[in-house]
This record gives structure tokens, C-alpha cells and sequence, in this order.
């Protein structure tokens, strides 16, 4: 539902919230917050929340060493996790400058300044998603372990499937938060797990990605447990996936997708250093779990780019990436890589070689691979540049 400013005045009344979280996104993704009460919550609306920027990474190059958070009231949520009475409610926030500019190296900005140019190419990116992730026990003193939960195989049922009951409540507790997950399941690993959603708009996409690991690392605790996004938590086992799934229309319904996807092909070595940003993303690539090379089917496999067709629309499967990369930054990028092969009209090739395209094999290859782009140069910032070139 979209809230006005003056919506959520009146239903942070009526629900008796007494907390409102202000979330934003360092320039690697990772979710922050500051919290205020409700009388604070029109001045924030109207000039923004200060908060220090120098701790917070691509924020350190602001000369004042302040920032301004101003919340997006379309993005209100409950934590149902909270107390019912006194309780708390979170907002993702825009990052703007004391002099009331836009930040250039918020990165939720520079995706939505993604979306602008593909609107004004008449082009509409929709974005779905699966998400692996462990869950580890915790030791006697509630120090996290690699003792996995159970040791369940793919798509296995309980009793053997332990983390059932556990994706239950992280299912529950998103859509209480207006988000729809389409279906869970356990995957291969031991304790592994995976939930998809459905396809969505941009922004609404990589903020339900954020929302989506907060709350799977707070049931986790919950119930005793660490959740593990990362790419290989195990050595033995399969690694972490952040499958996106990608369709592209123009303005009158024209599938696009072909001519996107032949985009992303071309462009993805330069990007990969965002889509896979740790050392641990590039032995997830030789571990059996990705491959580490781009190619492309219109059959179900384990090629790192899949088209499928269903019900008249084509989507594009990335497998590449992992959760360790900020949604913001990967779907800036990969708009901007479908743009370009939609204006260019790039076809994919009837049959594309064996190889592939390899992907970097190190991160250190992946950041030479970024830092020669003349792509990446032109759509990210300095500051985030540094960030991941350091």
C-alpha cells in the first residue's frame, strides 16, 4: 500500500507505534538504521534526520560529515516481531546532502536513477528472485557454529527437513510485512534453504531483498539458530545462489528479453565484481555449485544465463550472482546492461560456443575487470568505486 506523509502520521497513531526505525544501505548493501520517535517523524519528512557519515562506507567523502535521511512513506512496515503495544515500525529512507541534494553514492538513488533512464528508453524491468541460505547452530554460549541444523536433501520433507517450521515463520512474518513470497523449500546443502518471490518492479525488488534477509536473520535468532548468506559456508558443500530472474516490455508489451539478456552477456565480467563482491563468491564458482562461465539455454541446466518462455513471456535466469551483493547496485546494473543491449538490438547467437564467457576466476580479476570498464566508470559514483576497488 502507498502511504503520504500525513497516512503514516495517522497509522503510526491508530497502531500505537512508538518507534520508527529509518533504514538505509551502506554502499555494500548492508542494512542500517537509525530510530526515532513519533514526534520527530514530520521533520524528517519535511527536512530529514542528521546522521554522521563518516562511519558508514561510501558515505566518507561528504566534505560536512553530515547526511540527511528523509523516509519513502511507500515503504512503511510493521516488525511483527516487535511488541504489540509500543510498537515499532520501519521505513527505507533516501540519502540527500545538507544542502538538499540527491547523494550521488546512495546506492537505492542510483537505482532508481536506473529505472528513470529505462523509462525514458520506453523500457519496463521487473525483477523476481531465490535466495539460498544456511542455518547453523549455535553453541552453549550462543556463539555461532558450522554445525548445520539438519541434513536434509533437496526439496526433502520433515522430519528430515528440520528448517520447515523455520521458513514457515520467515514466510509469514514477510508477507505480514507486505511482501509476497512465492514458494521455499530445502535445498541440497545440509541446513540449506531457499525462498523465491515473485517479480517486481525495481526498486520495490531490491527492497524486498533487503527487508527478505533481515527477517530471515532475526527468525534465525529467534529460534536459536545464525542464518549464512554467504557464498560458500561450507567448503564441502553446495554453495549460496541469489538466482534473479529478469523480464523486459516496452511500452506496448514487446518481449525485450532476448536483447537484454545478450546486453548482460556482454557486459557481465565488467560487472561482476558487484554481483559477486567476496573472495568467498569466486569458490562458489569452482565448487560445483555455478558455473563459472556465462552461457545461455532455452533449456532447463545449469547455464549460468537460462530463457525460458511461459504463458507468452520470456524471463531471463541469472544464477551468478550471490547474497552478498547489494540488490540495489546489481539491478542498477543489470538494467543498465539490458539497456544497452536493447538499443544496440544484440542478438543472442543461435548456439554459443562451450566456453562461454568466462567469468573472472579471483576477486582480483573481477576488480581489474571493473576498474578498465569504460561502463562502469560512466554509471557508478567515486565513492562507490573506491569502496569495492580498495
Amino acid at each position: 500500500m502507498r502511504y503520504t506523509p500525513t497516512e503514516v502520521m495517522q497509522f503510526i497513531e491508530e497502531e500505537d507505534a512508538k518507534f520508527i526505525r529509518l533504514a538505509f544501505r551502506d554502499a555494500f548493501g548492508i542494512q542500517k538504521n537509525v530510530s526515532i520517535m513519533p514526534g520527530e517523524l514530520m521533520k524528517a519528512f519535511e527536512e530529514g534526520i542528521s546522521i554522521g557519515a563518516g562511519e558508514i562506507a561510501g558515505f566518507e567523502t561528504e566534505e560536512s560529515g553530515r547526511l540527511y535521511l528523509i523516509p519513502d512513506p511507500s515503504t512503511l512496515a510493521i516488525l511483527p516481531w516487535r511488541p504489540d503495544s509500543g510498537r515499532v515500525v520501519r521505513m527505507f529512507c533516501d540519502v540527500f546532502t545538507p544542502e538538499g541534494k540527491p547523494y550521488e553514492a546512495d546506492t537505492r538513488r542510483i537505482l532508481q536513477n536506473a529505472v528513470k533512464c529505462a523509462e525514458e528508453a520506453g523500457v519496463d524491468f521487473r525483477f523476481g528472485s531465490a535466495s539460498e541460505f544456511y542455518l547453523f547452530k549455535k553453541d552453549e554460549e550462543g556463539n555461532p557454529t558450522k554445525i548445520p541444523y539438519d541434513h536434509a536433501g533437496y526439496m526433502d520433507i520433515a522430519p528430515l527437513d528440520r528448517g520447515e517450521n523455520i521458513r514457515r515463520e520467515i514466510c509469514l512474518t514477510i508477507e505480514q510485512m507486505g511482501l509476497t513470497p512465492e514458494r521455499s523449500h530445502h535445498e541440497r546443502g545440509p541446513g540449506q534453504n531457499e525462498i523465491d518471490f515473485h517479480f517486481g518492479k525495481p526498486l520495490k525488488a531490491a527492497d524486498q531483498m533487503t527487508t527478505f534477509k533481515m527477517v530471515v536473520q532475526t527468525v534465525a535468532d529467534r529460534n536459536g539458530l545464525i542464518a549464512d548468506f554467504s557464498p560458500v559456508p561450507l567448503p564441502d558443500a553446495p554453495g549460496n545462489g541469489y538466482h534473479i530472474n529478469i523480464y523486459a516490455v516496452d511500452r506496448e508489451g514487446k518481449d525485450l528479453c532476448r536483447y537484454a539478456a545478450a546486453g548482460i552477456i556482454e557486459k557481465i565480467r565488467d560487472m561482476t565484481l558487484f554481483l559477486n563482491p567476496s573472495e568467498g563468491s569466486y569458490a562458489r564458482f569452482g565448487n560445483g555449485t555455478a558455473p563459472d562461465r556465462i552461457n545461455w539455454s532455452s533449456m532447463d541446466g545449469s547455464e549460468m544465463v537460462h530463457i525460458s518462455t511461459h504463458h507468452e513471456k520470456t524471463r531471463v535466469d541469472l544464477r551468478s550472482p550471490d547474497a552478498l551483493s547489494n540488490p540495489y547496485l546489481v539491478y542498477a546494473l543489470l538494467i543498465h546492461a539490458g539497456l544497452y543491449g536493447i538499443r544496440n538490438q544484440l542478438e543472442l547467437p543461435q548456439e554459443m560456443d562451450k566456453e562461454g564467457v568466462l567469468l573472472p576466476q579471483s576477486r582480483r580479476e573481477a576488480l581489474q575487470a571493473a576498474s578498465e570498464s569504460s561502463f562502469i566508470q560512466k554509471l557508478l559514483p567515486e565513492e562507490i568505486r573506491k569502496c569495492y576497488m580498495s
